[in-house]
């Protein structure tokens, strides 16, 4: 009888707290070599916790790491990258301004000495046999997302790493860059590597993983081989503990006046853009990446100034309505950015609310800060934001929940217009759940404009569907058109006939 192979890595009865939030619960987990091992889970389930202690980003508070069945501790990252351990973070720790070869070579020994050349035909020759094809002369500020990842993934190759993990790997990728990514995954794993994949898309992990370990409330649940999967709908109430379906009675909506209206505007990338947004209704903007839906979305939200052409906002002028902002009929903004532009990381939940709202709890020169208090425990309870402690600080809480925590902050204002920019990238399936449940709630009293690379998610909630390529509007229609919205992915491309 042959016994199975030792795991390369075993996690044992990890624990891990912050402050009163317990992210890891006694966790035991093996991790073996040639297998790709999916940790699946909601969004604060303690998944990137977990993985960050192994990496020796974090130190845990109890338990143990067995490497080869030796016990084995991190200070550092530097330790467990000597280990040849290494992790690919959901935002990269790059240098901009340097090239693919300097990124992937920085911080290595004996590296400066290297000949430019010598190390760039070695960065080549690393990305041919792993299939993450890359040109090693490039800046990195000039690449994309799924190029960045590549660089990121290179410099743990370089180093010999035998654990790869990937944090939510797919967020900021492409359809096509993330079917690369996978062959390369599965190209490593091949080889021998050890691959852990930290994601809560359910297709992703069927498609890809060899093992899955579902967490849930920062403990291991399940454990299963991907084989023993029977449906996506199976994974989902194993995952979240309760029957998951993904769709919403979008309904109809009372439609009212205009709420914004944009009329021939250019200002950097854009181009003669047209549209308009009245309140009941949600126009969904779609499109590849970096085809002006960033600067449209600055713009309206006051954070560029518009070049040539208007922009109406709730009746009134760009400048009019930014040089004297209205208390009552208000603009809401939901950023992609949740950590650097939506909310303040080092702040508690109820400085983090009070960032957009202070004036409704202010009375002269006197904030009423037990009545924000108050209001804020109100919102965490009803948008159902864990944890539910409002002395929590923002840097603890997983993307889900600091997103629902920010969309009741914005809701909390009643605004007349709300920009929601990828509203839910990044998030789990219960999370994304809410999350257009709030939206369509919320439209029957303002005007919503989403911003997603999720056509799914647009088809789901929006009324009518805008098209970008190349900084122009392509074509403005209804979601319930079938025929051109089978022709969305050719107008994405820059189609039209």
């Amino acid at each position: 009888m042959n016994l199975p192979a030792p795991p390369l890595v075993r996690l044992e009865e990890i624990s891990k707290s912050f402050g009163r939030v317990r992210a890891n619960s006694d966790i035991t987990l093996d991790i073996r070599a040639g297998k790709i091992k999916a940790l699946l889970g909601e969004n604060g389930a303690g998944k990137s916790t977990l993985m960050s202690i192994l990496a020796g980003r974090l130190q845990p508070d109890a338990g143990k790491i067995l490497v080869e069945g030796e016990a084995t501790r991190f200070p550092s990252a530097r330790e467990a990258i000597q280990a040849g351990i290494g992790m690919v973070y959901q935002h990269f720790m790059l240098v901009d301004a340097m090239t693919v070869t300097e990124n992937v070579f920085l911080g290595q020994e004996g590296g400066f000495w290297l000949r430019p050349r010598k190390m760039a035909r070695r960065v080549s020759e690393l990305a041919r046999r792993y299939g993450l094809d890359i040109d090693p002369f490039a800046r990195v500020s000039e690449l994309s997302m799924g190029e960045k990842q590549r660089v990121e993934i290179l410099k743990l190759l370089l180093r010999q790493s035998r654990v790869l993990i990937f944090d939510e790997p797919t967020a900021v990728l492409t359809l096509t860059e993330t079917e690369q990514l996978f062959e390369a995954m599965k190209q490593m794993a091949g080889q021998g590597k050890a691959i852990v994949f930290i994601s809560h898309k359910l297709p992703e992990v069927m498609s890809v993983a060899d093992d899955i370990a579902i967490l849930r409330n920062g403990a291991v649940v399940d454990t299963l081989e991907a084989g023993a999967v029977t449906s996506r709908a199976d994974l989902a109430r194993r995952m979240v503990g309760r029957e998951v379906v993904l769709q919403v009675d979008k309904g109809t909506s009372e439609i009212g006046p205009h709420v914004l209206t944009v009329r021939g505007l250019e200002t950097g990338a854009l181009q003669g853009i047209d549209l308009e947004v009245r309140q009941g209704e949600i126009l969904g903007v779609v499109g590849v990446a970096g085809n002006g839906q960033k600067p449209l979305v600055q713009t309206i939200c006051g954070l560029t100034p518009p070049g040539r052409g208007e922009v109406e906002i709730l009746n009134r002028p760009w400048k009019d309505f930014f040089a004297r902002y209205p208390s009552d009929d208000t603009l809401s903004y939901i950023p992609e950015e949740r950590i650097s532009l939506a909310t303040c990381p080092g702040l508690n939940l109820v400085d983090n609310f009070l960032l957009t709202t202070r004036s409704d709890f202010s009375r002269g020169p006197w904030l009423m800060g037990k009545r924000a208090r108050g209001r804020a425990r109100e919102l965490i309870r009803d948008f159902n934001v864990q944890p539910s402690n409002v002395d929590a600080l923002a840097r603890h809480l997983s993307g889900g929940n600091l997103q629902k925590m920010v969309l009741g902050r914005e809701f909390f204002r009643n605004p007349k217009l709300i920009v929601a920019e990828q509203p839910t990238q990044g998030l789990d399936i219960a999370a994304t759940e809410e999350v257009w449940r709030h939206l369509l709630e919320a439209r029957k009293r303002a005007g919503i404009l989403l911003v997603t690379g999720d056509l799914a998610e647009a088809l789901a909630l929006s009324d009518r569907i805008a098209v970008m390529f190349g900084g122009r509007i392509m074509d403005v229609f209804p979601a319930s058109d079938t025929r051109k919205v089978d022709r969305i992915g050719l107008m994405m491309a820059g189609i039209t006939a």
